[in-house]
């Protein structure tokens, strides 16, 4: 079957879902589906004999993350190449004798960008394996799908090798038209056929009546590809339960042909009857090959409008001179919120220019810091400047909580990966970790653009002015400078750092992250005792106090022990600010009254 030759004269009719299928067939959850292409052989060429007795005449191998990283995650990553060979010879047998392509089917590797720079991880090689096994098991197409970027897209389609089989592309992407990364989908069809992908198209995410308003954005002339859903599903007793009737999908099938899909199939809830009806449904129709292309909504650029005073913007005071405070006041945790306010004054009238406020720190719960830093910019008008920890929310809870501050006027915000739950005061809470925090500069950067990480357009641009955090006592520091590299690059404007308690170590820092070219504030935390420092040092991640500044506080008692610890905080703070335009103050357990004297001496100098 010469699949290409067809397409430009009738459309053709994909297969339907293969996971989702086993699941509603009762393997368990927790299994991986690709294996069972070799323990239990039967059941998967059953399914591919289905969907060829349903119409379909291209059929996908059991494949889809038979890739090294997924197989890993259930002890198989020495077995890339046996699962995939077995999986094609599973199709090759379904399709004997008729007129049926066998695409092997590709997924994206399931790792961030940064996770497999973090992990030394060759993605291309990954592919490359994969590809090696489809192609000697003789597959008639690569059939990648369910890619969300460009990038790994890219890394994908050139790392495959030359060979005769033809190369399919599909995107998983919303009806706006666009990427995660903002890019039109239309683009991304352009440059994959400059890699040498034949059709393009999208599956997955979208179900049919969204599926149809995606290509109502496309222009029709290429050899374009439709896989949609059976709808959004639902979570009953313990599976996913899609609720498109086989008719109505095939009524939607004929929507998709009229937009320009000519490869037409199912993904996740599809089952051999979807496909049936899908088959039928296309049989009297010829290709589209010119339409009317409905106009994507564009983004606009102007920063989101609000009734509340413009926050200036730090950088913006550096800029014109001036030198930042920045004070650290956690919020409380509990209600009695009086003491915690007493101690925001303060800060403010000793020229403190933003309070920083944690995100649950050390995984123990306090007062939302976005309804604290509310009541502070009502209150003091002073700039709020709020962590945002990965371990509580996922992305869709992130990104909500990033709209809420911009619709209050906060532009101020510091990602973090975050402390595990466990550690915390509620050790049996589940820890999220969707993204890392360097992937998390990177999604606050894209609202700045006026997208959502889905690549929606927002009809306003943020305007956040994005942080970071550097750990200057690692013992690698090397490392720590090549991950603050990661998160400038990915979109960091500022580095807020861990608590220095040595001197000599701030010009280190400066020596080693000045190639940047942002601002730095050193984190100053004054030692009220050596009980604390001996807490600090030894049980709370990323602070070292140096062995003689605890042997220095062991000689003194409490009064002294808090003496000696702001004469070492104002050296330090005196040494951040011959390098750097400002300086970060932290407040020990809510004793605010240290970082006020220490706000007003590094106004002084």
């Amino acid at each position: 079957m010469d699949l290409l030759a067809e397409l430009e004269e009738r459309l053709v009719c994909g297969d339907g879902a293969m996971g989702t299928l086993l699941l509603d067939r009762g393997v368990p959850v927790d299994r991986c589906l690709e294996e069972l292409c070799v323990s239990d052989p039967d059941r998967i060429r059953s399914i591919h004999e289905e969907y060829v007795a349903a119409g379909a005449r291209v059929i996908e191998t059991n494949t889809f993350g038979a890739n090294a990283i997924r197989l890993a995650r259930f002890g198989l990553d020495n077995r890339v190449r046996e699962i995939n060979k077995a999986a094609v010879s599973l199709a090759k047998k379904a399709a004997l004798g008729k007129e049926v392509c066998v695409a092997g089917s590709v997924g994206p590797l399931g790792i961030s960008t940064h996770e497999a720079e973090e992990r030394g991880i060759d993605r291309a090689q990954c592919f490359r394996e994969q590809f090696a096994a489809l192609l000697e098991a003789d597959v008639d197409l690569i059939f990648f799908e369910t890619f969300l970027n460009f990038e790994e897209m890219e890394i994908a389609l050139r790392a495959i090798p030359e060979s005769d089989c033809a190369i399919v592309s599909l995107f998983a992407c919303e009806p706006e038209g666009r990427l995660q990364s903002g890019m039109p989908l239309a683009d991304a069809f352009a440059r994959c056929h400059d890699m040498g992908a034949k059709i393009v198209g999208a599956n997955c995410l979208n179900g049919p009546r969204a599926m149809v308003q995606l290509f109502e954005k496309l222009p029709a002339g290429d050899l374009l590809a439709a896989y949609p859903n059976a709808g959004y599903p639902r979570y009953t007793e313990g599976r996913y339960v899609y609720p498109t009737a086989p008719d109505y999908f095939a009524k939607a099938a004929r929507e998709m042909a009229a937009q320009g899909a000519r490869l037409i199939g199912g993904c996740c809830g599809t089952t051999p009857a979807h496909i049936a009806a899908v088959a039928k449904a296309l049989v009297d129709l010829r290709p589209i090959k010119s339409k009317q292309v409905r106009a994507m909504a564009q983004p606009s650029r102007t920063p989101v409008h609000i009734e509340h005073k413009a926050e200036e913007s730090l950088l913006d005071k550096i800029a014109s001179g001036k030198r930042v405070v920045i004070c650290e006041l956690d919020p409380p945790k509990t209600l009695a919120l009086e003491k915690y306010f007493g101690g925001a004054q303060a800060l403010v009238d000793a020229g403190c220019d933003a309070i920083t406020l944690a995100d649950n720190s050390l995984a123990i719960l306090r007062v939302s810091n976005l309804a604290v830093g509310a009541m502070l910019k009502e209150r003091f008008d002073i700039t709020p400047l709020l962590h945002l920890s990965c371990r509580d929310r996922n992305v869709l809870g992130l990104q909500s909580e990033l709209l809420g501050m911009a619709a209050l006027g906060m532009r101020h915000v510091l990602p973090l990966t975050g402390d595990p739950a466990r550690v915390g005061d509620h050790p049996g809470a589940a820890s999220v970790y969707d993204v890392n925090s360097v992937e998390l500069i990177s999604i606050i950067k894209q609202l700045n653009s006026g997208f959502t990480h889905a690549g929606k357009p927002l009809k306003a641009a943020t305007n956040f002015v994005i942080g970071c955090t550097f750990n200057p006592n690692a013992k690698n520091l090397d490392a720590q400078v090549q991950r603050l590299e990661r998160k400038v690059a990915a979109g960091a404007q500022f580095v807020m750092t861990q608590p220095v308690f040595d001197v000599d170590l701030v010009g280190e820092m400066h020596r080693r992250v000045q190639h940047l070219r942002i601002p730095i504030f050193t984190g100053v935390w004054p030692l009220q005792s050596a009980k604390q420092a001996e807490f600090l040092h030894h049980e709370v991640p990323g602070i070292i106090v140096p062995d003689s500044v605890r042997a220095e506080l062991a000689s003194y008692d409490g009064e002294g022990a808090q003496a000696y610890g702001i004469r070492l905080a104002e050296k330090i703070i005196t040494a951040a600010l011959d390098f750097f335009p400002g300086v970060y103050l932290i407040t020990p357990f809510l004793r605010y009254e240290s970082t006020t004297r220490l706000a007003k001496f590094a106004r002084s100098l």
